[in-house]
């Protein structure tokens, strides 16, 4: 086997203070997109967008043919040359030159983006934790090999040969623990002899982050058979710590040094750039936490596409993702419509004349033509009902995914009993976020934006006070690269014109019985001025505040209903307007929709008609 040549060194990026002019690209499967942001009256902002067909497959087999022609989309929009005559990235020789840029960064999911396979010995504990150090760093877990999994050791080995992987974490063990196990499975590994994805003469990729005790007898493990070995820190040096920092920095790491430098032009891709190529959803993750952290807030976004939907959450010190990779909304609907059920799916829809018969009949049509957008308000109702699911479904897979480390011994008084979590419970709590961000098709480009904030409301459930947005043109990817050179930058940029901010959901958390008062509300500061009432049981209402406009709202729920304080407890706060402005939802939580078909569509038609979904 031949060693894996060093990958090509990217530019070096000038100081922040001398950025003023940025080109951002995100390689996606089948679109590049390009964003320019400039300085402009001291604020940083995204000025013009362009894009092109990615060109990583034939006949092209380069990805800088379809970067160059979606930066050159840029050049015809602002006038402002940005490529060289030999087709690369102009940069500007003085702070006046009226052409070029200061820096050129780009994120990739070309060619399925970063596919990882991990291993770990207990499937609960290390596997977890390798696996979400793997679905932090952007990548797409192939498969979860544990020394439990319940397959045999020539099952494994065969699931092993069968994958392609970019690369294979392997963790398993405490500090100064056993090292057997962890030993007895890189030895079932090793002879499996996974060979990479993009083929070649080079070695696959092994990163350990285990007991490092055991590392000396991994490394010998290993040491023949065309592996490339890297030791990190150990991803669980105890049963009460997670580590996962320096496992995906090493993930990021060998994804330019092995991946990136084998994919078609990606060698002259990164030294174009004046910073690490990162793989999209990696980027993604990286400027919902800048801004979490930046705000001191819980946030949760979510990506969905034709194939898979991409759920993150910050909430406090803990960043989690979850790639479902069976829910979305052109190749994967009939996977929503098998593991959601048809009558699931009608329960959105408010339309008398449609029937689960003729749901059947777009799910086929929409398989034969999976790219298809909708034509008629029916095709819409129907596809935001799906998406509904899709995304309820992904959420229903993040929170049990995002959890608490699992074999954590916890000390338990009888006061306790009843208020502490149990080892392995969700960090997922709807009631502690403040910051819902969609993206996808579905989300962004929803023809009304009540629509989308409907659809998020009915999929998220978010109790509490939230507030709702979305990615205006996914620009999340090139925001979540370009924290790591000019955070600055990111942050203005995200604020100003990334993020559309459709309103506020205040949803009292409880059970409702349909007209039975849920709580009362004051809202002062609503286009309409002061709106004073009662909310019912099953009921929604929406009050107009538009642009940035901020009221304050007093909100006393009935007893046994809480919006934060407690059961019972009002709360009193400012919240923040949008195109949408501010959803009341009296609908409580969790969310239990009537159980006849009649009574669910005339609840379902007059929140239709309370938020103005369809108008005409």
């Amino acid at each position: 086997m031949v060693a894996p040549a060093a990958a090509p060194a990217h530019a070096p990026a000038p100081a922040a203070g001398a950025i003023k002019i940025v080109v951002a690209t995100d390689c996606g499967s089948t679109t590049t997109k390009a964003i320019l942001i400039q300085e402009v009256d001291g604020v940083f902002r995204q000025t013009h967008r362009g894009e092109a067909p990615t060109t990583v497959e034939e006949p092209f087999a380069d990805v800088t043919v379809g970067v160059t022609n979606a930066v050159t989309e840029l050049e015809e929009l602002s006038g402002r040359r940005l490529i060289n005559p030999d087709g690369t990235i102009l940069r500007r020789t003085s702070p006046t030159d009226p052409n070029g840029c200061d820096i050129y960064i780009s994120t990739s999911s070309a060619g399925g983006g970063l596919q990882m396979m991990v291993a770990g010995v207990v499937r609960q504990m290390t596997a977890e934790s390798a696996k979400r150090a793997a679905l932090g760093a952007g990548a797409i877990v192939m498969d979860t090999i544990a020394s439990n999994d319940k397959r045999r050791p020539h099952e494994q080995i065969q699931r092993i040969r069968e994958l392609r992987p970019d690369m294979v974490l392997l963790s398993g063990g405490t500090d100064g623990g056993d090292t057997k196990k962890v030993t007895e499975l890189a030895e079932l590994i090793a002879p499996a002899k996974p060979r990479p994805r993009f083929g070649g003469e080079y070695s696959m990729p092994i990163i350990f982050a285990g007991n490092k005790d055991a590392a000396a007898g991994v490394q010998k493990v290993f040491q023949h058979g065309g592996f490339d070995l890297s030791v990190v820190d150990n991803l669980r040096p105890s049963l009460e710590n997670e580590n996962l920092g320096p496992a995906r920095d090493r993930i990021h790491d060998v994804f330019l040094e092995h991946v990136m430098a084998h994919a078609p032009g990606y060698d002259k891709l990164m030294r174009w750039s004046n910073a690490p190529i990162m793989p999209t959803p990696g980027a993604v993750g990286d400027i919902l936490q800048a801004i979490a952290r930046g705000r001191n807030i819980n946030a949760v976004g979510v990506d969905i596409g034709g194939a898979t939907t991409d759920v993150f959450s910050v909430f406090g010190p803990h960043f989690n993702r979850t790639v479902s990779a069976n829910l979305g909304m052109s190749y994967s609907i009939s996977n929503v419509c098998a593991e959601a059920g048809m009558a699931n799916i009608l329960r959105w829809v408010h339309l008398a004349q449609m029937d689960e018969r003729e749901l059947r009949n777009r799910v086929k049509n929409k398989m034969i033509r999976p790219t298809t957008i909708p034509q008629s308000l029916e095709a819409l109702i129907f596809e935001q009902a799906v998406a509904r699911e899709a995304l309820r479904l992904a959420y229903v897979q993040h929170r049990e995914f995002a959890t608490n480390l699992k074999g954590v011994q916890q000390q338990r008084t009888v006061g306790d009993t009843f208020a502490q979590k149990q080892g392995g419970s969700s960090i997922v709590d709807n009631m502690a976020l403040d910051l819902l961000v969609a993206s996808g098709g579905v989300l962004s480009h929803a023809p009304r934006m009540e629509q989308t904030a409907m659809m998020l409301v009915d999929a998220f459930e978010p109790e509490g006070f939230t507030e709702l947005a979305k990615d205006s043109i996914f620009m999340m990817p090139h925001l979540g690269v370009l924290a790591s050179v000019h955070g600055r930058a990111a942050m203005e940029v995200f604020e100003r014109d990334c993020l559309i901010y459709l309103g506020t959901c205040i949803a009292p958390a409880g059970t409702a019985v349909w007209g039975k008062p849920v709580a009362r509300y004051t809202i002062d500061g609503v286009d309409a001025g002061t709106a004073q009432g009662t909310l019912l049981g099953g009921e929604m209402k929406r009050f107009a505040m538009a642009g940035d406009k901020r009221a304050r709202a007093e909100i006393v729920p009935e007893k046994g209903f809480d919006v934060g304080a407690g059961p019972g407890k009002a709360v009193t706060r400012e919240i923040r307007g949008g195109t949408v402005g501010l959803i009341l939802d009296g609908r409580g939580r969790p969310l239990v929709l009537p159980s006849t078909r009649d009574e669910c569509r005339r609840s379902m038609d007059s929140w239709v008609k309370a938020l103005d979904l369809y108008p005409g």
